[in-house]
């Protein structure tokens, strides 16, 4: 009776205290101003402008680093350190205006040197800018004023700004690039205040910061290696979000859960069955076409994704404009995959397949694996995580197969490049894409958009298998994260909690 009558009492001080809010228009309760989202993969350091990983990314673009202009979630170029820009009638000159009284983290001030150091360092030869070829077409970075830069292309290129926008274009400072690895100092809206290797990094709210207040203080990242952890996690209120959930099986008790939105939205991550195009008989195209055949991407999207992913037929988003459909080109034919080993010799192939870590390629691969074995190809599974695999695979082109998710915005120029780990060199597709670069007229970049999908299809370069669907997983309060990633990038700049 007595343990009754105590908590009669104490739920009724509550319902005061809550009623004298009311009354009083205070609120009973004041929104949270942090966050603890989930991350799949540890990013190997914190510089984008010296690797390749999404992960790196995912937690300091527009957090903590920013660029002249700035991909925003619908995909469109936004103004981000410059403010606006001019373009030459000719198209190869262009003009940046820059924000005033922007500073770095550390205090210094941000003007137009930093702009010509970032992308002179990001081009010179010895750059080790993982996207080093999105500033191959500037010829000149010129400092007109501290407020005024002018870049002057080789060639006309419609591409720039959008471009700078991308995550490996971020404008750093010559007084701290070197260290930005683990200490990075930039002009965003927060500021590393942790790194707890294997457990988490978290950002803090940066004083002074020259944009529009951000609502959060502290946001952590919380790596959380484990699909099943990262169930567990959501639901014991462990982290408040999943950006990127990586158990698809696991959605439908979210979605009949009250506590969380759920939200399935597209990535830019064009996921292949990559080939070494350099090494026999990958070099053979009746192989690669044979593999392309053995590939049945619906049991593939249905048996590793569990139904989450578009299928592609070529290295194109199917959301962006001028895509064109070719998933018809190399419908799933067994027997047509076996007739084309023979033909080129290749009747007991040996090949090894090496998975990074996500698990769409630990899952995908088992498929893969099987489905490779029914046309007679003997596969050796060989898992990596991510060091190796960026050592072993990606710089060095040590592999047979691969399976990995591409997840920069129009990466088209990737198969331009002699150097890339695929090793597939096209004089006619080079050309092409030159061409596109080139050209300013939407209708002529649109057709040649379409023949550069075609000819990498044609080619078989790689199998291609599907778009990596954004399974985002959020606390039902939370406001503001993307819902799709047109780049890779957790951008807090407009989360918050509602009241």
């Amino acid at each position: 009776m007595y343990r009754r009558l105590m908590q009669h009492l104490v739920r009724g001080t509550a319902a005061a205290a809550v009623s004298a809010g009311i009354l009083l228009g205070t609120p009973a309760f004041a929104a949270r101003t942090d966050v603890i989202l989930g991350i799949r993969l540890e990013p190997p350091h914190l510089d984008p402008t010296a690797g390749a990983a999404a992960a790196i990314a995912e937690v300091v673009y527009n957090n903590v680093f920013q660029g002249l202009t700035r991909i925003d979630r619908d995909g469109t170029v936004k103004p981000s350190l410059a403010e606006r820009w001019e373009v030459s009638d000719d198209g190869k000159v262009y003009t940046f205006h820059l924000r005033q009284g922007v500073k770095f983290h550390d205090g210094t001030t941000f003007d137009a040197e930093d702009v010509k150091f970032s992308l002179d360092r990001a081009r010179a030869a010895d750059s080790v800018n993982p996207q080093k070829g999105l500033f191959e077409p500037i010829d000149t970075v010129e400092v007109v004023d501290p407020q005024t830069v002018r870049i002057t292309l080789k060639r006309p290129s419609g591409n720039l700004p959008f471009n700078l926008g991308w995550a490996a274009a971020v404008i750093v400072a010559p007084e701290s690039a070197a260290d930005n690895k683990t200490q990075p100092v930039g002009t965003g809206p927060f500021k590393l205040a942790e790194w707890v290797k294997g457990d988490h990094v978290t950002l803090t709210r940066s004083d002074g910061y020259w944009g529009e207040p951000v609502s959060l203080e502290k946001a952590t990242f919380k790596i959380i290696g484990d699909p099943t952890a990262s169930f567990a996690a959501l639901m014991a209120g462990d982290v408040d979000a999943f950006p990127i959930f990586p158990a698809p099986e696991n959605v439908p008790q979210f979605e009949a859960d009250p506590r969380f939105t759920v939200v399935v939205g597209d990535t830019q991550g064009k996921t292949v069955l990559a080939m070494n195009n350099g090494r026999k008989p990958f070099d053979d195209i009746r192989v690669r076409r044979a593999i392309s055949h053995a590939v049945d991407r619906k049991a593939l999207v249905e048996g590793a994704m569990y139904g989450y992913g578009k299928p592609i037929g070529s290295h194109f988003a199917p959301q962006d404009k001028g895509y064109v459909d070719l998933t018809g080109k190399y419908p799933f034919d067994p027997e047509k995959a076996r007739a084309l080993l023979k033909e080129a010799g290749a009747e007991s192939l040996s090949v090894r397949l090496v998975l990074p870590p996500p698990d769409y390629a630990r899952r995908g691969g088992e498929v893969l694996a099987a489905q490779l074995r029914n046309v007679g190809i003997s596969v050796e599974i060989v898992p990596m995580e991510w060091a190796q695999w960026l050592s072993e695979v990606f710089r060095n082109k040590n592999f047979d197969m691969t399976v990995v998710s591409h997840v920069e915005p129009l990466d088209l120029d990737i198969y331009a490049r002699d150097d890339y780990y695929f090793d597939y060199k096209s004089p006619e597709y080079r050309a092409l894409y030159e061409r596109f670069v080139a050209s300013t007229d939407e209708t002529e970049r649109l057709a040649l958009l379409g023949q550069l999908q075609e000819k990498l299809a044609d080619d078989a370069v790689n199998a291609w298998l599907f778009l990596l669907p954004k399974i985002g997983i959020w606390d039902a309060r939370l406001e503001g994260l993307w819902e799709n990633t047109p780049v890779p990038a957790n951008d807090l700049t407009g989360v918050k909690w509602r009241e």
